[in-house]
Order: C-alpha cells, then structure tokens, then sequence
C-alpha cells in the first residue's frame, strides 16, 4: 500500500493553529499599538511606542505602516503618531451629528436638484474638518466620494467657513499649498475670510485641485455658533460663471437648516455681515 502523498493530517493540523496563532498574536500587537495611540494625552514618537510596546524595532515600523494604510493611526506634522481618520470620520458620522445628518439630507437633496452639483455637509472634529454627508453630482464629470478624502481646512470652501466665521483657528506653522493658487499666508487667509464673511460664503477656486472650485456657507445652531459648513463644488469652468447664484442658493438652503436647528425665532447670522456680527456679539 503507497503511503499518501503530502504533509500528514496531524501536522497541517498543527500548522494551522500555528498560522492561526501568529496572526492572533500580531493582531494583539496591533491593536496594542492602536490603544497606546489613542490612549495617549500627546503625539507617540516611533521610539516612544517601540518602548511602550516592547517589540522589535522592525516589527513596529510593519504594524505601524499596516495601521497607517488603513487609516488608523497617522503622523502629524512632527511625525509622531496620533490616532487616525478612520476615529474621526465614525466620530462625525455618528452621535452627536446623526440628527444633524437626518435633518439635512432634504436640504442638500434640494441643494443638490437645485444646482445639479456635488454637495458636501462638513463638521468639525478637533482641529479638522470631516464631511458627514454628500450628495452627487446629476453631471458625470465632477461626482467622487469625499467622505474619506483628508482635505487641509484652507484649501477647501468647508474649512475656510469655519476660518472666516471663527470656529476653528488658521493652522499654526507652514500651511500646505496643493496648487499655486492655495492661499498658504495666515494673513491673506484672515483677509479672505473677512471677504467671505461679507459676502455670507466662502469660496476655493483651483486651490485644492486645478479645475475644481467649490462654494460653502455656515450653518448655525441653537446658541448662533457654527456648527456645520454647507456646500458645493465642481469643475471650474462650469461654475466660475454662477459663483453668485450658487451662494444665494445655498445660503437660502442654509438658513433654512439652521432655522430647523434653531427655532424659527432665530435670524440667521449667515445673512449679517462681519461688522454686524460684531455689533450683535
């Protein structure tokens, strides 16, 4: 009788719960990175989290790029390690911006009908700006999925809204600068929002991406602070022509969210200008 060919049962057997532990044991070492990350009160250097963790330098440096590839954790500015997008976009995504999500769906379906572009509802969350909600563009061209895309707050209408109405500081030390149009000077982006706090919107045009332009108001909530930006964006030469229509529009889109948020007893501050604001404060 020929013996059978291949490695016997019981040792692919044993192979198995091997492979199976290995894997446990680096998925363990991965989430211990991710919790150490998280539950730190400042930034992790590599060093610090090789420390902390006790594994070998180059085990570290692999789990870290896996976790960094899958978004969840990234490095800052310095290069250290803070927790990643995917915390921040199922934070936005979830209470306590739900009922904001639910209540400006039909606005930006309006806002949406009403334009034929893409539309974005953005929220803050720390020092960023996430979006929470999009609906497509009724044109081919200019209809991607923003929700996931990391944006610098200058280099986008969402962000700048939170800029120029206060709710979010200019970024501290060198600003990025995607194109040449990015306006990347603190002061030139104080006096940009000043600009988009008279007009009641603010405005990117090729300064996240040559060709894109996009268009965003604020939306208020029950104390009068910001607590959403409200926009559209598309290709540049076809909106470059309908910048005032579409604020008009969507500031009329806007106000009628913050008033859902709001009370009807409320004006909405969108529609004050800067000195205004300034006097009423």
């Amino acid at each position: 009788m020929m013996e059978p060919v291949g490695t016997p049962p019981a040792q692919t057997k044993e192979l198995s719960v091997s492979e199976a532990a290995t894997g446990t044991r680096a998925l363990d070492r991965a989430t211990d990175l991710v919790a150490t990350v998280v539950h730190a009160d400042e930034p992790m250097s590599f060093a610090d989290l090789q420390d902390a963790s006790g594994l070998a330098k180059s085990t570290t440096s692999r789990l870290l790029t896996a976790l960094e590839r899958s978004g969840l954790v990234e490095r800052d500015p310095a290069g250290s390690y803070v927790a990643g997008r995917l915390f921040w976009l199922y934070a936005a995504r979830h209470d306590p911006w739900e009922e904001l999500v639910r209540l400006a769906r039909p606005v930006m379906e309006r806002t949406g009908a009403g334009t034929g572009e893409t539309v974005h509802l953005s929220v803050t969350r720390g020092e960023r700006v996430v979006q929470v909600a999009q609906v497509d563009s009724t044109y081919l061209l200019g209809t991607r999925d923003w929700t996931e895309v990391d944006v610098p707050v200058h280099c986008s209408a969402l962000g700048k809204v939170f800029l120029a109405w206060h709710a979010l500081d200019i970024p501290a030390g060198e600003l990025e600068r995607p194109t040449p149009a990015t306006i990347a000077d603190p002061a030139e982006l104080r006096r940009d929002g000043v600009r988009s706090r008279d007009r009641g919107w603010a405005l990117t045009c090729d300064e996240l991406e040559i060709g894109l332009t996009g268009i965003a108001v604020p939306v208020f909530g029950i104390h009068g602070d910001v607590v959403a930006s409200l926009g559209v964006s598309g290709p540049t030469p076809r909106l470059e022509g309908r910048l005032d229509e579409l604020g008009h529009h969507l500031l009329d889109q806007s106000t009628a969210l913050s008033t859902l948020l709001r009370g009807p007893a409320h004006t909405d501050p969108a529609r004050r200008t800067a000195r205004t604001q300034e006097v009423v404060a």
